[in-house]
């Protein structure tokens, strides 16, 4: 019975403090995503030309982003069932956001006019090794030009 209100515990502090920390992260993607909307983002062909562009360089932005004890265990019950688990969109989406906000502010800061080429990577870390464990890195790289 013990072992029950511990594990009820963890997953109500898990649920509470991953809610938090997700709204919180969220909040600051969206103050961020607003204070860069002038540089020009776009994918381009390997062959096409950019005009007017003297300098290039690889910019990438990283990031390691891991599920909360809450998220973790909906998503194993969700495994039972199949389908889509809803639980990690949200991880999945503040990671690739975070990435190419990374990946934007240094181009911005280098002086970039644009960002071309952009692709992104995921990569599974650790996995769900019963350990509660999930993380995922996210990176976005592309070519800022000026």
């Amino acid at each position: 019975m013990d072992g029950l209100i511990i594990f009820a515990v963890l997953l109500g502090i898990g649920y509470f403090f991953g809610t938090r920390a997700e709204k919180q992260h969220f909040q600051s993607l969206q103050q961020r995503e607003q204070a860069i909307q002038g540089l020009v983002l776009s994918v381009v062909g390997a062959k096409a030309s950019i005009p007017n562009a003297h300098q290039a360089q690889l910019f990438v932005g990283s990031v390691v982003i891991s599920s909360d004890f809450f998220k973790t265990f909906i998503a194993g019950v969700m495994t039972l069932f199949g389908g889509r688990i809803a639980v990690y969109e949200s991880l999945l989406d503040r990671g690739r956001r975070e990435a190419m906000l990374r990946m934007e502010e240094a181009a911005l800061a280098w002086g970039a006019e644009r960002v071309v080429n952009i692709r992104i990577q995921t990569a599974e870390l650790g996995g769900n090794n019963g350990q509660g464990v999930v993380a995922v890195e996210v990176i976005a790289y592309g070519t800022g030009v000026k």
